[in-house]
C-alpha cells in the first residue's frame, strides 16, 4: 500500500455515516450483513446507504455479494489490515520504543 492508496481509504472513512457503517460491518465479522439489516440498524434512507456503501466499495474497504435476493455487505478485512499495517509500519522508527509506565 502506498500513501495515495492509504489516503483514499482514510478519506472514505472520514465521514461519520461511513465510519459508523464500516464499524458495523467490522463488528458483523466475515459473514457480513444484508443491506436491509444495515439500513434498519443505521436508520438510513436506501439512497443514503447506497451512496455511502459505494464510497467504501470504491475504496476497497467493503465488498458485496448477491445471495439469492439479498445483497450481503462485508468489511474487507485484508484491506483493513493492510491499512493498519501501513499506519504503524514505521512506528517509533526514529526513536526507540519503550513501554509506557504511566500510572493509571
Amino acid at each position: 500500500m502506498d500513501t495515495d492508496d492509504a489516503a483514499a481509504k482514510l478519506e472514505s472513512l472520514g465521514n461519520p455515516t461511513r465510519l459508523a457503517l464500516y464499524r458495523l460491518l467490522v463488528r458483523a465479522g466475515h459473514g457480513g450483513l444484508p443491506v436491509g439489516e444495515i439500513q434498519q440498524r443505521l436508520q438510513l434512507a436506501q439512497s443514503t446507504l447506497s451512496f455511502h456503501l459505494k464510497a467504501l466499495i470504491v475504496a476497497g474497504l467493503v465488498t458485496q455479494e448477491r445471495r439469492s435476493r439479498s445483497l450481503i455487505c462485508r468489511a474487507n478485512f485484508e484491506r483493513m489490515q493492510a491499512l493498519l499495517q501501513f499506519l504503524v509500519a514505521e512506528c517509533c522508527a526514529e526513536e526507540r520504543c519503550t513501554p509506557r509506565t504511566d500510572a493509571a
